[in-house]
Parts: C-alpha cells; structure tokens; sequence
C-alpha cells in the first residue's frame, strides 16, 4: 500500500530535530521533491517550529507521544521511513523501533548506546526481516564519517590493490564544535544502566558487541597515549570510539566479512608531535579515566544534567555550527604491504550543523538510492545498508569530503 508521505522527522520540537526540519525546509521545500512532516508530542509547538522556520502552512504536524505504542503504530504506518532525535533511545526508543520493524517502515536515527543497540538487534531482525523495515542505527557523527571514511577507503583499496586493506586506523586531527546534548544525556543514561548490571561494563569493551554470533581478533587498545608512526603523532583516546569501532565491525559483518575475518580497526585523536603532543596525548588518556570513574557515580551524573549539559531546545547558535567543522584521517594497509590514506571533514559543528544533514540525507537515500533487493529488511548500519551510494549523496549534498590522499 503506497504511504502518503515520504518522511516523518519525529522530535522536530526538540534542538537537533529543529535544525533536521530547517534543512529539510531549505533544501526540499515542503511536498515539491520529498513529502514529508513533523512529530512530536505537541501539535502547538510544531506549530510554533513551523512558523519560525517559515515552512509552507501544507507541512503536516503529527502528535504523537513516543511513550504510547498505538500512537508510534499510527505514525509509521504513514511514511516510508521515519528519522527520529528523541533520544536516549534506551529510554524514548522501543515502542517507535518497534512499530517501524513490524509495519515494514524504514527507520533512521542518530543512536550511540551501543547496549540498548545490542539488545534490541537481536529482538528486532525477525520482524524487521518479515515486514521488509530496514532499521539504520547512529546517522550522525556517531558513526557515519566514520563508518563510511572505512567504506569509502577500502572501496578504493579494492580498486586499486585487488584486495582490502587488513588494518585501518581512524584518527581525529580536527574536531570544532560540541557534541550534542543528546549524544550526552545518551552517554549518561548508558552509564546509569552499566552502574546497574556490572554485566553490561563487558558490551561497552567489546568491540564485536554488535555482530552477535562472530567475533573476530584482538583489537588494538585505544584507551592509552601512543604514538602513531603511520601518522607521525602522538594519539590519546577518541571519546566516540567505543561506539564507531563497533559500528565498523558491523558493517564488515554485515557485508559478509569483505574486509576479511581477521580485520582489525582503531580510533584515536591525533593531539601532534613532539613533547608537547605527547603531553596533549597523556592528558587525554587522563582525562578519560577520571571520567569514566566519576560518572559511575550517580550524584556525578545528577550535577552535570542539571549544571553542564544543554537544557531541552539549547544548543549551538548559527555562526557556532557554521564555524565548526572535523576533519578525520583513514590510513591502512594490506597484509602484503602496500598501504592508502584518506581523509573525510565535514563544513559544520559535528553535533548539530553536520549531523542534521548527515541524517536527513540518510533518509532520502535509503528511500530514493538503495534499492530493496540489495538492502532488504533487517537492521543495519549506514555503511552496510547504503554504502557508497551514501558516501556520494553527501559528498554531493550535505558538506561532507571524502577523499583519497596520496
């Protein structure tokens, strides 16, 4: 049965859902190239978002309360694919996923909790696999510079080489701007539920968390200042490698292992050479180790929801996303050898200004660019369900840059 709208954005209310409209609004108009409307649970406020972004009266506004499954029912079964912000997803997350797998809705989000991710895999393959829903989990910053920097890298190895690159490392050398409060508060709530069963400490560590029934090699440790000869620089821990080196993992799997079984893959933050990037880099690892202690304690987490994290609707003004920006470097090697690089930057903050547009052409592309055939129902990672055909829709649309650096 044909839907009447491509595109829901639920939790257009809140900062990141806001700023997914506006791009929408901007880059689609309303009904002229994507049908598509906002949700949330207050048909006022979307009214309120819709007039300041100066959107056309035709935008439908859906109410719909992410606590309620009969109302998640009604709203997917209206769309083609739905992309949500209403995060933590291990809080406001079941009940949607859910209506999506078992209406065969496609569904994109900006999800980094990789438990509540491999809990919910499992639960969510069968149905989604009968319906024809495909779930794609973490469409922002979390993980697609990432997961597809390694697409897009051994897509050329291949090319080039004949075969893939065995190792691959991820290292930050630019990031301007703040994470998103929601990429926080999905942090805390991973850390709330981790302080409660010691059990799940063991799915944060490991990397093959996400690829249920394989498990590969051991992986290099990221959690140390090293330095990196490949990059001629001191590294210390990135703070979103404990989700991307998963969601790479994935990818391979789910692409039947082209990177081969014995794939190992890494991220850090590039922090210089010499004794000052070496100091960056042990101040990093530091840094690290204090954090995850003190957010074991639910008093830590208390202050910095109510003192440090933005409230509901904050964030980042115009000219601090538009002058933010990232820049990551990808080298790696063949086991005989012969070795490649490239680099991926993005033109805005990374979590809001580019992550906005990384998940709205997300959507499209599953729905306009990725042919069911090649990517049938089930759940997914960006690179696995759209791979290079992602890679060029946001190399073209959405200020990211891939490139080969030789």
């Amino acid at each position: 049965m044909k839907k009447p709208l491509d595109l829901i954005v639920f939790g257009a209310t809140g900062f990141t859902g806001r700023l997914v409209a506006e791009y929408l609004n901007a880059t689609y108009g309303v009904g002229d190239r994507v049908a598509w409307a906002m949700a949330g649970r207050s048909r006022d406020r979307l009214a309120e978002v819709r007039d300041a972004l100066g959107a056309a009266d035709t935008l439908p506004l859906i109410e719909a309360d992410a606590a309620d499954p009969a109302a998640m029912a009604r709203l997917v079964a209206q769309a083609r694919v739905i992309l949500t912000t209403v995060g933590p997803y291990q809080r406001h997350g079941d009940a949607l996923i859910a209506a999506c797998a078992q209406a065969g809705t496609d569904y994109v989000d900006l999800c980094g909790e990789p438990v509540w991710m491999a809990q919910t895999i499992p639960r969510l393959e069968p149905p989604a696999c009968a319906s024809g829903a495909r779930i794609v989990f973490s469409c922002g910053f979390d993980s697609i510079p990432f997961d597809l920097g390694v697409v897009f890298l051994q897509d050329e190895a291949v090319r080039r080489f004949g075969r893939p690159l065995q190792r691959v490392r991820g290292r930050v050398q630019v990031m301007k701007g703040s994470m998103s409060g929601g990429t926080a508060a999905s942090a805390l709530a991973t850390f709330e539920q981790t302080s409660r069963d010691a059990r799940l400490a063991g799915v944060m560590a490991d990397p093959f968390a996400l690829t249920p029934g394989f498990r590969g090699p051991a992986q290099p440790e990221g959690e140390s200042a090293a330095y990196d000869e490949a990059a001629r620089s001191w590294t210390g821990p990135f703070v979103m490698a404990a989700i991307n080196t998963k969601n790479v993992h994935r990818t391979n799997a789910l692409r039947g292992h082209p990177w081969g079984r014995d794939f190992l893959y890494d991220e850090r933050m590039l922090t210089g050479d010499g004794p000052r990037g070496a100091q960056r880099a042990r101040r990093l690892a530091r840094m690290a180790r204090v954090q995850d202690a003190l957010l074991g304690f639910a008093p830590t987490r208390a202050a910095l929801r109510r003192w440090a994290l933005p409230k509901p609707g904050e964030g980042p003004g115009p000219r601090e996303r538009e002058a933010g920006r990232y820049e990551i470097v990808f080298s790696g090697e063949t086991p005989d050898g012969r070795t490649l690089r490239a680099r991926v930057s993005g033109d805005r903050d990374p979590g809001y200004g580019s992550t906005s547009k990384l998940i709205a052409e997300s959507a499209l592309c599953l729905i306009d660019d990725v042919d069911r055939s090649a990517t049938p129902g089930g759940v997914w990672t960006p690179g696995a369900a759209m791979g290079m055909a992602l890679v060029r829709r946001l190399h073209a649309r959405a200020g990211l840059r891939f490139a080969i650096e030789d």
